[in-house]
Protein backbone atom coordinates (compact mmCIF):
# COMPACT_ATOMS: atom_id res chain seq x y z
CA UNK A 1 0.00 0.00 0.00
CA UNK A 2 1.30 3.24 -0.87
CA UNK A 3 1.48 6.37 1.34
CA UNK A 4 -1.02 7.67 -0.16
CA UNK A 5 -3.63 4.85 0.07
CA UNK A 6 -2.69 4.65 3.60
CA UNK A 7 -3.26 8.60 3.52
CA UNK A 8 -6.63 8.18 1.90
CA UNK A 9 -8.09 5.47 3.84
CA UNK A 10 -7.30 7.36 7.11
CA UNK A 11 -8.93 10.69 6.17
CA UNK A 12 -11.76 12.00 8.12
CA UNK A 13 -14.44 14.93 8.46
CA UNK A 14 -14.95 16.47 11.75
CA UNK A 15 -18.19 14.88 11.78
CA UNK A 16 -16.65 11.30 11.45
CA UNK A 17 -14.74 12.21 15.25
CA UNK A 18 -14.44 9.07 17.62
CA UNK A 19 -16.68 9.83 20.68
CA UNK A 20 -19.58 7.96 22.78
CA UNK A 21 -22.46 6.83 20.74
CA UNK A 22 -24.66 9.44 21.79
CA UNK A 23 -22.32 11.94 20.27
CA UNK A 24 -23.11 10.49 16.85
CA UNK A 25 -26.84 10.52 17.12
CA UNK A 26 -26.03 14.21 18.64
CA UNK A 27 -24.27 15.44 15.60
CA UNK A 28 -27.03 13.64 13.26
CA UNK A 29 -29.66 15.45 14.86
CA UNK A 30 -28.04 18.59 14.75
CA UNK A 31 -26.72 18.32 10.81
CA UNK A 32 -30.08 17.67 9.77
CA UNK A 33 -31.70 21.05 11.95
CA UNK A 34 -29.46 23.12 9.68
CA UNK A 35 -29.70 21.59 7.02
CA UNK A 36 -33.68 21.53 7.22
CA UNK A 37 -34.12 24.85 9.25
CA UNK A 38 -31.39 27.22 8.92
CA UNK A 39 -29.76 26.57 5.20
CA UNK A 40 -32.60 27.61 3.22
CA UNK A 41 -33.02 30.65 4.29
CA UNK A 42 -29.82 31.81 6.31
CA UNK A 43 -28.97 33.91 3.43
CA UNK A 44 -32.49 35.77 3.90
CA UNK A 45 -32.20 36.25 7.51
CA UNK A 46 -28.23 38.01 7.15
CA UNK A 47 -30.04 40.32 4.77
CA UNK A 48 -32.55 41.08 7.32
CA UNK A 49 -30.53 41.38 10.30
CA UNK A 50 -32.05 38.99 12.48
CA UNK A 51 -32.93 35.12 13.12
CA UNK A 52 -36.63 34.64 13.27
CA UNK A 53 -37.89 33.46 17.04
CA UNK A 54 -39.42 30.40 15.20
CA UNK A 55 -36.38 29.26 15.25
CA UNK A 56 -35.49 29.06 18.68
CA UNK A 57 -38.74 27.06 19.48
CA UNK A 58 -37.23 24.48 16.64
CA UNK A 59 -34.23 24.34 18.60
CA UNK A 60 -35.75 23.42 21.53
CA UNK A 61 -38.00 21.20 20.15
CA UNK A 62 -34.97 18.91 18.69
CA UNK A 63 -33.46 19.49 22.16
CA UNK A 64 -31.07 21.56 21.14
CA UNK A 65 -30.87 25.12 23.23
CA UNK A 66 -31.06 22.64 26.48
CA UNK A 67 -27.51 20.64 26.20
CA UNK A 68 -25.41 21.74 28.65
CA UNK A 69 -28.42 22.54 31.19
CA UNK A 70 -29.58 20.81 33.96
CA UNK A 71 -33.18 18.57 33.51
CA UNK A 72 -34.33 19.97 36.75
CA UNK A 73 -33.99 23.64 35.20
CA UNK A 74 -35.70 22.68 32.17
CA UNK A 75 -32.52 21.93 30.41
CA UNK A 76 -31.58 18.59 28.04
CA UNK A 77 -28.82 17.67 30.53
CA UNK A 78 -25.15 16.75 29.08
CA UNK A 79 -21.73 17.82 29.65
CA UNK A 80 -19.79 20.88 27.66
CA UNK A 81 -18.07 18.39 25.55
CA UNK A 82 -21.84 17.53 24.45
CA UNK A 83 -22.18 20.88 23.71
CA UNK A 84 -19.12 21.22 21.74
CA UNK A 85 -20.06 18.24 19.71
CA UNK A 86 -23.09 19.88 18.57
CA UNK A 87 -21.58 23.30 17.98
CA UNK A 88 -19.05 21.28 15.59
CA UNK A 89 -21.99 19.66 14.21
CA UNK A 90 -23.75 22.94 13.19
CA UNK A 91 -20.93 24.48 11.29
CA UNK A 92 -19.90 21.42 9.69
CA UNK A 93 -23.37 21.56 8.38
CA UNK A 94 -23.05 25.13 7.08
CA UNK A 95 -24.04 27.10 10.11
CA UNK A 96 -22.56 30.85 10.36
CA UNK A 97 -20.89 32.20 13.20
CA UNK A 98 -23.57 35.02 13.90
CA UNK A 99 -26.43 32.24 13.43
CA UNK A 100 -25.31 30.35 16.26
CA UNK A 101 -24.23 33.71 18.13
CA UNK A 102 -27.67 34.65 17.99
CA UNK A 103 -29.66 31.00 18.19
CA UNK A 104 -27.64 30.15 21.02
CA UNK A 105 -27.27 33.37 23.25
CA UNK A 106 -29.20 31.40 25.59
CA UNK A 107 -25.67 30.19 26.48
CA UNK A 108 -24.67 32.96 28.04
CA UNK A 109 -27.52 34.78 29.00
CA UNK A 110 -29.29 31.93 31.39
CA UNK A 111 -25.85 30.02 33.14
CA UNK A 112 -25.72 32.41 36.05
CA UNK A 113 -29.66 32.43 36.85
CA UNK A 114 -29.34 28.57 36.37
CA UNK A 115 -26.66 28.11 38.69
CA UNK A 116 -28.07 31.17 41.61
CA UNK A 117 -30.58 28.23 42.78
CA UNK A 118 -33.11 31.01 42.30
CA UNK A 119 -36.56 28.61 41.60
CA UNK A 120 -38.59 31.85 40.99
CA UNK A 121 -36.04 33.21 38.34
CA UNK A 122 -35.88 29.46 36.99
CA UNK A 123 -39.13 29.21 36.43
CA UNK A 124 -39.73 32.60 34.95
CA UNK A 125 -36.76 32.91 32.73
CA UNK A 126 -34.48 29.88 32.11
CA UNK A 127 -37.17 27.27 31.85
CA UNK A 128 -39.12 29.12 28.94
CA UNK A 129 -36.21 30.17 27.46
CA UNK A 130 -34.81 26.80 27.15
CA UNK A 131 -38.16 26.46 25.51
CA UNK A 132 -37.61 27.94 22.81
CA UNK A 133 -40.33 30.76 24.49
CA UNK A 134 -38.29 33.72 25.12
CA UNK A 135 -35.21 34.89 24.40
CA UNK A 136 -32.23 36.30 26.70
CA UNK A 137 -29.22 38.52 26.42
CA UNK A 138 -26.09 39.35 28.51
CA UNK A 139 -25.25 42.83 29.07
CA UNK A 140 -21.94 43.34 30.38
CA UNK A 141 -20.07 45.95 27.84
CA UNK A 142 -20.80 49.55 28.02
CA UNK A 143 -19.82 52.69 26.19
CA UNK A 144 -15.94 53.26 26.62
CA UNK A 145 -15.69 50.27 29.18
CA UNK A 146 -14.56 47.67 26.28
CA UNK A 147 -13.50 44.69 28.76
CA UNK A 148 -13.21 46.48 32.09
CA UNK A 149 -15.33 44.85 33.54
CA UNK A 150 -14.29 45.82 37.08
CA UNK A 151 -15.08 49.22 35.86
CA UNK A 152 -18.92 49.00 34.91
CA UNK A 153 -21.29 52.12 35.77
CA UNK A 154 -24.44 51.40 35.25
CA UNK A 155 -25.82 51.93 38.89
CA UNK A 156 -28.26 50.25 40.56
CA UNK A 157 -29.64 51.90 43.79
CA UNK A 158 -31.88 50.26 46.04
CA UNK A 159 -35.29 51.98 46.52
CA UNK A 160 -38.34 49.92 48.57
CA UNK A 161 -38.38 46.63 46.71
CA UNK A 162 -37.35 47.98 43.91
CA UNK A 163 -33.52 48.65 42.41
CA UNK A 164 -33.33 52.09 40.47
CA UNK A 165 -30.89 51.64 37.25
CA UNK A 166 -29.35 53.98 35.33
CA UNK A 167 -26.45 53.77 32.84
CA UNK A 168 -26.44 51.98 29.22
CA UNK A 169 -25.05 49.21 27.78
CA UNK A 170 -23.34 47.93 24.01
CA UNK A 171 -22.31 45.46 21.57
CA UNK A 172 -25.34 43.66 22.84
CA UNK A 173 -26.10 40.29 21.64
CA UNK A 174 -29.55 39.54 20.54
CA UNK A 175 -29.96 42.57 22.26
CA UNK A 176 -32.91 43.80 19.96
CA UNK A 177 -35.14 41.32 20.19
CA UNK A 178 -34.04 40.27 23.79
CA UNK A 179 -37.40 39.87 26.34
CA UNK A 180 -35.29 39.94 28.75
CA UNK A 181 -31.68 40.92 30.01
CA UNK A 182 -29.50 39.99 32.30
CA UNK A 183 -27.89 42.97 33.56
CA UNK A 184 -24.28 43.49 34.85
CA UNK A 185 -24.59 46.66 37.70
CA UNK A 186 -22.66 48.33 40.15
CA UNK A 187 -24.72 48.05 43.41
CA UNK A 188 -22.20 49.55 45.85
CA UNK A 189 -18.68 50.53 45.34
CA UNK A 190 -15.67 50.96 42.89
CA UNK A 191 -14.32 47.97 41.74
CA UNK A 192 -15.19 44.06 41.21
CA UNK A 193 -16.56 43.85 44.78
CA UNK A 194 -19.70 46.27 43.95
CA UNK A 195 -20.89 44.46 40.89
CA UNK A 196 -24.24 42.67 41.24
CA UNK A 197 -26.61 40.69 37.85
CA UNK A 198 -30.28 42.01 37.72
CA UNK A 199 -32.84 40.35 35.54
CA UNK A 200 -34.02 43.17 33.53
CA UNK A 201 -37.44 43.11 31.31
CA UNK A 202 -38.32 44.30 27.54
CA UNK A 203 -41.38 46.69 28.62
CA UNK A 204 -39.88 47.63 32.34
CA UNK A 205 -40.32 51.58 32.60
CA UNK A 206 -36.96 53.20 31.49
CA UNK A 207 -35.54 50.21 29.44
CA UNK A 208 -34.74 51.28 26.19
CA UNK A 209 -32.97 49.65 23.11
CA UNK A 210 -31.63 52.67 21.63
CA UNK A 211 -30.56 51.56 18.77
CA UNK A 212 -29.14 48.73 16.38
CA UNK A 213 -25.65 48.24 15.53
CA UNK A 214 -24.58 47.52 12.08
CA UNK A 215 -21.85 45.61 11.82
CA UNK A 216 -18.95 43.98 9.36
CA UNK A 217 -20.06 40.72 9.96
CA UNK A 218 -22.53 38.62 12.01
CA UNK A 219 -24.98 40.43 10.06
CA UNK A 220 -28.22 38.00 11.21
CA UNK A 221 -27.39 38.28 15.16
CA UNK A 222 -29.14 41.18 15.98
CA UNK A 223 -26.92 43.84 18.08
CA UNK A 224 -27.91 46.51 20.60
CA UNK A 225 -27.38 49.36 22.41
CA UNK A 226 -29.00 49.91 25.73
CA UNK A 227 -30.22 52.53 27.56
CA UNK A 228 -31.71 52.29 31.42
CA UNK A 229 -33.34 55.20 32.73
CA UNK A 230 -34.92 55.35 36.31
CA UNK A 231 -35.53 51.98 35.64
CA UNK A 232 -36.95 49.95 38.51
CA UNK A 233 -36.64 46.57 38.63
CA UNK A 234 -37.92 44.24 41.35
CA UNK A 235 -35.60 43.03 43.99
CA UNK A 236 -36.68 39.44 43.24
CA UNK A 237 -34.79 40.39 39.66
CA UNK A 238 -31.68 39.71 41.83
CA UNK A 239 -29.95 37.22 40.71
CA UNK A 240 -27.42 35.32 43.55
CA UNK A 241 -26.28 37.57 46.23
CA UNK A 242 -25.90 41.29 46.23
CA UNK A 243 -22.11 41.80 45.20
CA UNK A 244 -21.89 38.29 43.61
CA UNK A 245 -22.37 39.68 40.19
CA UNK A 246 -18.55 39.84 39.30
CA UNK A 247 -17.65 36.39 40.50
CA UNK A 248 -20.68 35.26 38.70
CA UNK A 249 -19.73 36.75 35.40
CA UNK A 250 -15.70 35.06 36.00
CA UNK A 251 -17.24 31.80 36.22
CA UNK A 252 -18.92 31.77 32.92
CA UNK A 253 -16.05 33.30 30.62
CA UNK A 254 -14.45 29.21 30.34
CA UNK A 255 -17.10 28.58 28.72
CA UNK A 256 -17.86 31.40 27.12
CA UNK A 257 -14.17 31.46 25.58
CA UNK A 258 -14.41 27.70 24.70
CA UNK A 259 -17.59 28.48 23.29
CA UNK A 260 -15.58 31.04 20.36
CA UNK A 261 -12.86 29.02 20.17
CA UNK A 262 -15.48 26.69 18.83
CA UNK A 263 -16.82 29.06 16.25
CA UNK A 264 -13.23 29.89 15.43
CA UNK A 265 -11.98 26.52 14.53
CA UNK A 266 -16.34 25.70 13.44
CA UNK A 267 -16.16 27.57 10.77
CA UNK A 268 -12.66 27.14 9.40
CA UNK A 269 -13.11 24.03 9.27
CA UNK A 270 -16.21 24.50 7.23
CA UNK A 271 -14.31 27.20 5.15
CA UNK A 272 -11.65 24.29 4.25
CA UNK A 273 -14.26 21.73 3.53
CA UNK A 274 -15.87 24.41 1.09
CA UNK A 275 -12.16 25.06 -0.87
CA UNK A 276 -11.09 22.35 -1.15
CA UNK A 277 -14.52 21.36 -3.00
CA UNK A 278 -13.63 24.67 -4.94
CA UNK A 279 -10.08 23.81 -5.74
CA UNK A 280 -11.54 20.15 -7.27
CA UNK A 281 -13.67 21.47 -9.89
CA UNK A 282 -12.66 25.04 -11.07
CA UNK A 283 -10.48 24.68 -13.71
CA UNK A 284 -7.58 27.39 -14.54
CA UNK A 285 -5.03 27.06 -17.57
CA UNK A 286 -6.91 23.87 -18.65
CA UNK A 287 -6.32 21.72 -15.35
CA UNK A 288 -8.35 21.46 -11.96
CA UNK A 289 -7.18 24.25 -9.05
CA UNK A 290 -6.21 21.34 -6.59
CA UNK A 291 -3.27 19.91 -9.19
CA UNK A 292 -1.29 23.06 -8.43
CA UNK A 293 1.44 22.60 -5.60
CA UNK A 294 0.66 26.05 -4.21
CA UNK A 295 -2.55 25.37 -3.21
CA UNK A 296 -2.64 21.83 -2.42
CA UNK A 297 0.02 23.26 0.16
CA UNK A 298 -2.30 25.79 1.14
CA UNK A 299 -4.89 23.08 2.03
CA UNK A 300 -2.70 21.43 4.04
CA UNK A 301 -1.63 23.97 6.31
CA UNK A 302 -5.40 25.12 6.50
CA UNK A 303 -6.06 21.67 7.60
CA UNK A 304 -3.08 21.47 10.26
CA UNK A 305 -3.91 24.81 11.88
CA UNK A 306 -7.76 23.55 12.13
CA UNK A 307 -6.63 20.20 13.35
CA UNK A 308 -4.38 21.62 16.16
CA UNK A 309 -7.15 24.10 17.26
CA UNK A 310 -9.76 21.52 17.75
CA UNK A 311 -7.14 19.58 19.29
CA UNK A 312 -6.22 21.67 22.14
CA UNK A 313 -9.80 23.04 22.80
CA UNK A 314 -10.96 19.39 23.25
CA UNK A 315 -8.31 18.86 25.70
CA UNK A 316 -8.94 21.96 27.96
CA UNK A 317 -12.67 21.13 27.86
CA UNK A 318 -11.40 17.47 29.09
CA UNK A 319 -9.52 18.81 31.96
CA UNK A 320 -12.32 21.61 32.84
CA UNK A 321 -14.73 18.94 32.47
CA UNK A 322 -12.50 16.99 35.15
CA UNK A 323 -12.49 19.73 37.43
CA UNK A 324 -8.96 21.56 36.93
CA UNK A 325 -8.87 25.32 36.17
CA UNK A 326 -7.90 26.24 32.66
CA UNK A 327 -9.33 29.82 32.97
CA UNK A 328 -5.43 30.46 31.06
CA UNK A 329 -5.47 27.78 28.59
CA UNK A 330 -9.06 28.68 28.16
CA UNK A 331 -8.02 32.35 26.72
CA UNK A 332 -5.38 30.35 24.78
CA UNK A 333 -8.25 28.19 23.36
CA UNK A 334 -9.82 30.73 21.96
CA UNK A 335 -6.41 32.48 20.77
CA UNK A 336 -5.53 29.31 18.77
CA UNK A 337 -9.19 28.76 17.04
CA UNK A 338 -9.36 32.66 16.29
CA UNK A 339 -5.96 32.82 15.11
CA UNK A 340 -6.79 30.10 12.77
CA UNK A 341 -9.93 31.41 11.82
CA UNK A 342 -8.74 34.44 10.89
CA UNK A 343 -6.08 32.61 8.32
CA UNK A 344 -8.30 29.63 7.00
CA UNK A 345 -11.13 32.31 6.11
CA UNK A 346 -8.65 34.26 4.34
CA UNK A 347 -7.34 31.67 2.32
CA UNK A 348 -10.52 29.82 1.77
CA UNK A 349 -11.48 33.23 -0.14
CA UNK A 350 -8.53 33.69 -1.88
CA UNK A 351 -8.88 30.26 -3.17
CA UNK A 352 -12.33 30.87 -4.79
CA UNK A 353 -10.61 33.97 -6.21
CA UNK A 354 -13.05 36.65 -7.55
CA UNK A 355 -16.04 34.24 -6.87
CA UNK A 356 -14.72 34.39 -2.50
CA UNK A 357 -15.51 38.23 -2.51
CA UNK A 358 -18.70 38.18 -3.70
CA UNK A 359 -21.69 39.03 -1.12
CA UNK A 360 -23.57 35.79 -0.05
CA UNK A 361 -20.71 33.36 -1.08
CA UNK A 362 -20.46 30.86 1.68
CA UNK A 363 -16.75 31.33 2.43
CA UNK A 364 -17.09 35.64 1.74
CA UNK A 365 -19.81 35.09 5.11
CA UNK A 366 -16.91 33.62 7.32
CA UNK A 367 -14.51 35.69 6.28
CA UNK A 368 -16.62 38.90 8.00
CA UNK A 369 -17.55 36.75 10.87
CA UNK A 370 -14.07 35.40 11.66
CA UNK A 371 -13.15 38.92 12.61
CA UNK A 372 -15.24 39.43 15.11
CA UNK A 373 -13.81 36.66 17.19
CA UNK A 374 -10.75 37.82 18.71
CA UNK A 375 -12.77 40.50 20.29
CA UNK A 376 -15.84 39.39 21.78
CA UNK A 377 -15.24 37.38 25.01
CA UNK A 378 -12.38 39.49 25.79
CA UNK A 379 -9.90 40.97 23.15
CA UNK A 380 -6.92 39.28 22.19
CA UNK A 381 -4.64 41.44 23.86
CA UNK A 382 -6.53 41.22 27.56
CA UNK A 383 -6.45 37.90 27.27
CA UNK A 384 -3.22 37.47 26.71
CA UNK A 385 -2.21 39.93 29.54
CA UNK A 386 -4.48 37.70 31.78
CA UNK A 387 -2.84 34.59 31.22
CA UNK A 388 0.37 35.97 30.98
CA UNK A 389 -0.45 36.93 35.33
CA UNK A 390 -2.12 33.08 35.47
CA UNK A 391 1.23 31.50 33.83
CA UNK A 392 3.51 33.70 36.09
CA UNK A 393 5.14 36.03 33.80
CA UNK A 394 3.80 39.02 35.07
Amino acid sequence: MTEQEIATGASRSPEASVGPEHHHALRDTATEFVRREVLPHLQAWEDAGEVPRELHAAAAKQGLLGIGFPEEVGGSGGTLMDSVVMQEACFAAGASSGLMAALFTSGIALPHIAASGNRDLVDRFVRPTLAGELIGSLAVTEPGGGSDVAGIRTTARRDGDHYVVDGGKTFITSGVRADFVTTAVRTGEPGHTGLSLLVIEKGTPGFTVDRALSKMGWHCSDTAELGFDACRVPLANLVGEEGSGFYQIAEQFVVERISLAVHGYGIAARSLERAAAYARQRETFGKPLMANQVVRHALVEMHRQVEVARAYTHEVVRRHEAGENVVAEACLAKQTAVDTAAHVCDQAVQLHGGTGYLHGTEVERHYRDARILPIGGGADEVLADLAARLLGYA
